[in-house]
């Protein structure tokens, strides 16, 4: 088994995570990855489409281990919801940071690959990010009737004609989030909204399918 691949490193997720971490960018043009390639980096990663079977046979041979699933879905944008959500404040992120901690706990940032706090830690500094406009460009919340944040959604434009959204999160509020990702992705005249989420996850599968989504592709991420 044979997978032609360059090593990317990733900065940023060495400096937080305190690991030298690279991730791989696979080509044709590539020379063939070897186990000495590998072996300056503490932890490489790989995400691979799930049909290519081939790959995962050849990373594993090469000592990768299967971390999890992620299904990926793409909604067409439509105008006909309107929630009353607001834009998410500098105030609100120690509110978020520990709401998303909690939400995302689990991830694929988890022991035995890192640390047991580090998943929490990584989403909590994520949704920080998208209030302050950082890699997501906005991050929009709902309020309970003491005026803590109950619920968000983090969404960042891809290009032109559409967006993603990063982080969704809060007990009950799946509908009216997504409702407030289309908005948003309305708004800024882009058609198409794009939502992942790990293979576990049926309840996000069953809310993103009943929100008009659709299955667009499956992959999985490999550690070493």
């Amino acid at each position: 088994m044979r997978v032609h691949a360059s090593i990317e490193p990733l900065s940023w997720e060495s400096q937080f995570f305190g690991i030298d971490s690279a991730i791989l960018r696979f080509s044709d043009d590539s020379p063939e990855l070897c186990a000495n390639d590998l072996a300056n980096w503490a932890r490489v990663q790989a995400k691979i489409p799930a049909q290519r079977t081939d790959w995962l046979d050849a990373l594993q041979q090469l000592g990768f281990q299967l971390v999890e699933g992620e299904v990926d879905f793409k909604l067409a944008v439509i105008d006909d919801v309107n929630p009353q959500a607001e834009i998410a404040t500098e105030r609100d992120i120690p509110q978020l940071r520990e709401l998303a901690a909690q939400a995302f706990a689990q991830s694929r940032f988890r022991a035995p690959w890192y640390a047991e706090d580090v998943s929490g830690r990584f989403y909590a500094q994520w949704i920080e990010n998208a209030v302050r406009g950082t890699f997501d460009h906005q991050c929009l919340i709902f309020r309970d009737n003491s005026a803590d944040v109950r619920a968000f959604v983090s969404l960042r434009q891809l290009n032109e004609s559409e967006a993603r959204i990063g982080l969704l999160a809060g007990r009950g509020a799946g509908e009216v989030l997504m409702q407030t990702a289309m908005r948003w992705a309305h708004e800024h005249q882009l058609t198409t909204l794009r939502v992942g989420t790990q293979m576990g996850n049926t309840a996000a599968l069953k809310r993103y399918i009943q929100s008009g989504a659709v299955l667009e592709s499956t992959a999985y991420w490999l550690y070493r």
